[in-house]
């Protein structure tokens, strides 16, 4: 995704800061991504670091019986982790996106 546009999904507007830095980062620039894991009652956050490629937006493709909360479309920022590993995080309203130095 290029450009000054901001990033939209379908129910929520996502963080204006973060919309602004993810424009501006250019591929194989490095990033830091925080997100909160939540199973059950239980929460933790997590971190993994690796080179930012693109952003795009998933399609969950379930559009019935949902409540207005849940998200059709979410912005995916896609990344290569240290590992070579290509991976994905869809943003959610606590996502932290930071760009690091090599």
């Amino acid at each position: 995704m290029t450009g000054a546009s901001p990033l939209l999904s379908s129910t929520r507007q996502v963080n204006p800061e973060l919309s602004a830095l993810l424009t501006r980062l250019k591929p194989g620039q490095r990033i830091r991504i925080t997100q909160t894991v939540r199973v059950g009652n239980q929460q933790w956050q997590t971190t993994v670091t690796g080179l930012f490629r693109h952003v795009d937006y998933l399609v969950t493709g379930l559009a019935t019986d949902r409540v207005p909360e849940d998200d059709i479309v979410v912005p995916a920022v896609h990344f290569t982790k240290d590992n070579g590993e290509l991976s994905s995080i869809t943003l959610d309203e606590q996502s932290k996106i930071e760009a690091v130095e090599s």
